[in-house]
């Protein structure tokens, strides 16, 4: 959520950021059906203390899902982000990407996990918009169609290997390269 938030302020994505908000209320819900279980289970005071690290963790991930919430609502408010918040996300490790597969791109017809994006290139993408449906964590057989548009994280250096991947500038998905010394087993 954390990051679909953070991607929904640096593309400025309506979408991404309502995504969210959903995603925020499931949570909410799924804390609130937590509590109620945690209600029943508890007997005396020895299961009341049993559970409290349990009730705490429901509401630590609450919290978190509120923060998420809070920063889409900084797109669907049309709030806007100063820009050096902006340069400040360009100064991180990981970057974030948005990259649309065009129909002469080798991505096209092929399933996430055939590609093994975050083993080949240290890519790993974290939604899928076809249109107006989004696959958040997609797993290995979503299979990406020219239009879709990926959001994803990585190294400076995968995140640019994936735009190229995407706009058909690459016609494989590069390897890993290992470095061996001659004469180590």
């Amino acid at each position: 959520m954390i990051d679909l938030a953070y991607s929904s302020v640096l593309f400025n994505d309506n979408e991404v950021a309502e995504e969210v908000i959903e995603l925020e209320k499931k949570v909410e819900d799924l804390k609130t059906i937590l509590l109620m279980n945690t209600a029943i289970v508890i007997k005396d005071a020895e299961d009341a203390e049993a559970m409290v690290g349990i009730m705490r963790m429901g509401t630590v991930a609450d919290m978190i899902s509120h923060a998420a919430g809070n920063i889409a609502r900084i797109v669907l408010l049309g709030l806007g982000v100063e820009p050096y918040i902006l340069e400040a996300f360009k100064k991180t490790q990981e970057r974030l990407v948005r990259a649309k597969i065009l129909p002469e791109s080798i991505l096209v017809g092929k399933a996430l996990g055939k590609l093994k994006l975050e083993t080949n290139i240290g890519v790993n993408v974290m939604t899928v918009r076809r249109g107006k449906q989004l696959f958040i964590n997609p797993g290995p057989k979503v299979m990406l169609m020219g239009g879709d548009v990926l959001i994803a994280r990585g190294s400076d250096v995968g995140v640019s290997e994936l735009d190229k991947l995407s706009k058909g500038e690459l016609t494989a998905v590069p390897r890993p390269k290992l470095d061996v010394m001659e004469g180590h087993a």
